[in-house]
């Protein structure tokens, strides 16, 4: 019965041995290690940033949410959950084929985090791993970075407020292969900075947008910021005194932002402050530039481009061109499975037939009319069918009567006949339609606030 009793424990033990041989590994024995420590703070109790940097970095360890022991703790935002190392708890990682561990050091209410490295390993790994360290830090933070909008006032500050916008490249309404030359352009620039800098080029990029308005020019600009995580600069050209305030707008400006100019096409018809043509010029492309950081987007929108000097938008001053046109029938089947969650409906053929007349409305005005009869899809596509007619038939009748204008009368016509009647019915028709859209701009604004559309199909980048 004893030697029974024995060999039970004998077996006991070679269990615990395996188990330790298997978790510890019997060459680490038999290695020769070096420690680093990371401490909270410095000699001058002053913080050490590195110490954060780590303490992220091995948060987001696989490792750590698979250890026997853990700290759950609550985020900053609602239902955000954090893991957290315990004191004097350890956490292994690896990196370039060699095994580093973590310990969460605790030692006179000074917390270090302690770095354990193979002395053989330390050489090939130890400067590209705390490279590695850094550059999960820098995209931790830029994912749960909060967006800020900032505008220019007349003292020539800039003030911001968080920027909600609810656009994403996702949920856009945009043809879906411009949209992902648009995604692929963007992530190309992201990792672009060493191919900038060997071409001794400022890292930036430029983008117009133009098009009618309500075409969703900037919505897309919301998506573009959502997209990059980037700060938006709002600039109004119109609270600009001079060319030397621009200026020290840009110098206030830093960097992953997206720097914006609405309306830049009614700046150059129309200036009313002494902010030159030359000073915008230099804003969108001088030496100022390469002196205020790098990384960063700015974005031009314009209703037309026709009357604009081609040297204000040649490359370099700006980079990619995407046009905005109004609605057509793949743009609307966008915004009817969109706003409606529909797909296809019996009315389709007909609002085809209606699109191909040339009859159009911009997104905004389609939109508008969906939100308003969203709860009725029948009716949501009814009411746009109308909208299209009545706009159809008043764009016919302009034309017919601008030519029946424009023609003189023959001896035969009857004097203020045809032109007179045309014109009265183009005056009539257009009043209809404006009553139509201003009572259901009046009824969604009173049901459904303001509307934001996003950009519709079929753009073009150029």
């Amino acid at each position: 019965m004893l030697f029974q009793y024995s060999i039970w424990f004998l077996a006991l033990v070679l269990g615990f041995v395996a188990i330790a041989l298997r978790k510890w590994r019997v060459g680490d024995w038999f290695q020769a290690y070096q420690l680093f420590k990371v401490p909270e703070f410095n000699e001058n109790m002053q913080e050490n940033y590195l110490y954060r940097r780590v303490s992220v970095y091995i948060n987001s360890l696989v490792a750590l949410e698979d250890s026997d022991c853990t700290n759950l703790l609550s985020g900053k935002k609602a239902n955000e959950i954090v893991l957290a190392m315990d004191p004097n708890q350890t956490v292994h990682d690896t990196f370039l084929g060699a095994r580093v561990s973590w310990t969460n050091a605790h030692a006179n209410s000074c917390r270090t985090f302690v770095l354990k490295i193979r002395k053989r390993d330390k050489r090939r790994i130890l400067r590209p791993y705390l490279q590695h360290i850094h550059t999960v830090f820098d995209e931790f933070e830029q994912r749960k970075k909060e967006v800020s909008l900032y505008m220019n006032g007349a003292d020539g500050r800039w003030r911001s407020v968080p920027f909600s916008h609810p656009s994403t490249l996702d949920t856009i309404a945009m043809d879906s292969d411009l949209k992902n030359r648009v995604k692929s352009d963007l992530e190309s620039f992201l990792k672009s900075k060493q191919y900038y800098h060997r071409l001794g080029r400022v890292w930036k990029r430029s983008f117009l947008l133009y098009g009618p308005s309500g075409t969703g020019k900037s919505s897309f600009v919301a998506a573009m910021a959502k997209f990059l995580c980037y700060d938006v600069y709002d600039v109004d050209l119109s609270r600009v005194s001079d060319d030397s305030d621009l200026k020290q707008l840009l110098l206030q400006t830093r960097t992953k932002s997206v720097i914006v100019v609405e309306d830049l096409d009614r700046f150059v018809v129309g200036k009313t402050t002494t902010l030159t043509l030359s000073g915008v010029l230099n804003f969108m492309d001088g030496l100022l530039n390469s002196c205020c950081g790098d990384e960063r987007v700015m974005v031009f929108t314009m209703n037309t481009k026709d009357h604009i000097d081609p040297a204000m938008l040649r490359p370099g001053r700006v980079d990619v061109h995407i046009f905005f046109p109004l609605c057509d029938f793949n743009a609307f089947k966008t915004l009817a499975n969109s706003y409606l969650g529909v797909k296809d409906h019996k009315l389709f053929p007909q609002l085809e037939e209606i699109f191909q007349s040339g009859a159009t409305l911009s997104p905004a005005e389609i939109g508008e009319i969906m939100i308003v009869n969203r709860s009725s899809p029948s009716r949501a596509l009814k009411s746009v069918i109308t909208a299209l007619q009545i706009n159809g038939d008043s764009r016919s009748a302009a034309k017919i009567g601008r030519r029946s204008v424009d023609k003189p009368p023959r001896p035969s016509d009857e004097a203020g006949d045809h032109s007179g009647l045309l014109c009265r019915e183009s005056v009539h028709t257009v009043r209809e339609f404006r009553n139509l859209y201003g009572f259901l701009r009046l009824k969604s604004n009173r049901k459904s606030g303001s509307l934001d559309l996003d950009s519709n199909l079929n753009e073009r980048l150029s």
